[in-house]
């Protein structure tokens, strides 16, 4: 089984790639505990980004909006929220090798948010964030697995 640590790198590379084809100038926070993963530079200014693995399943692409902090010892909440720390969130999903960039004001900050990906099957599309409209980029990332400790 593949070490979270390394699903999560392969993702923030794949961010970081396709966000260097469109320009952005990136910089990478120092240490673990920093609440973003990039910042990105562009004529606007400065941007902070979190990075996640986002996964397809039923037609839409799921990830994590919060740290969950369940695992520590004796935690004062079991998630943290990004709000006021990020200014958007940044998602490679392997099974449609997209990355999307979301702007933390467009998804609700408690657990999960979802992108869809194939239409609804009652045809609604009021309150649905499409991937498409998301999407900033396409990055085949295959064959890249290597496990933790090499």
């Amino acid at each position: 089984m593949e070490h979270p640590k390394d699903i999560g790198d392969r993702s923030t590379l794949a961010i970081i790639a396709a966000l260097r084809e469109l320009g952005y100038g990136i910089y990478l926070p120092f240490g673990e505990n920093t609440r973003c993963d990039l910042i990105l530079e562009s004529m606007r200014g400065l941007t902070r980004v979190q990075c996640k693995t986002g996964r397809l399943r039923l037609g839409s692409i799921i990830f994590a909006v919060c740290s969950c902090y369940g695992h520590h010892r004796n935690p004062a909440t079991a998630r943290r929220t990004y709000e006021g720390q990020i200014d958007f969130f940044a998602v490679y999903c392997a099974e449609t090798t997209g990355v999307y960039l979301i702007p933390i004001a467009d998804v609700q900050t408690r657990t999960s948010a979802y992108l869809r990906v194939d239409p609804p099957r009652n045809n609604q599309h009021r309150h649905i964030r499409f991937a498409a409209d998301y999407e900033i980029g396409r990055i085949a990332i295959e064959g890249l697995r290597v496990s933790s400790g090499a």
